[in-house]
């Protein structure tokens, strides 16, 4: 049975793939779209990096009870924007639901 499943799974990938991989295009126009990798750097030294996360913690600090709506907004902004400068170098993979439960079926099936 399970080798039947594996030789299933096979098949249906190795059709996919070369769909995937087909290029119908005119291919001199094909060099303009080339991907490039782009390098992000963190512009922030780590004297920038730790003011900013003295402010997070002054901020988290606060008493926000007596602050009006606007002043409350004006603050979640401010937070939004020192955490996007601090994550602005580092890169993330984000993994969708369907494969990770693909990627989690593949490897009970081939174990």
């Amino acid at each position: 049975m399970k080798k039947n499943i594996f030789l299933l799974c096979f098949v249906i990938f190795s059709f996919s793939i070369s769909s995937a991989f087909a290029n119908t295009a005119n291919p001199e126009s094909n060099m303009d779209n080339t991907a490039r990798p782009v390098n992000h750097e963190n512009a922030l030294s780590e004297n920038e990096i730790n003011r900013l996360t003295k402010r997070v913690e002054e901020i988290n600090n606060m008493d926000k009870s007596d602050l009006t709506w606007n002043e409350k907004r004006v603050l979640t902004k401010e937070l939004k924007t020192i955490k996007k400068n601090i994550r602005q170098g580092y890169s993330v993979v984000y993994i969708g639901t369907g494969t990770l439960i693909l990627i989690i079926i593949l490897i009970i099936i081939l174990i």
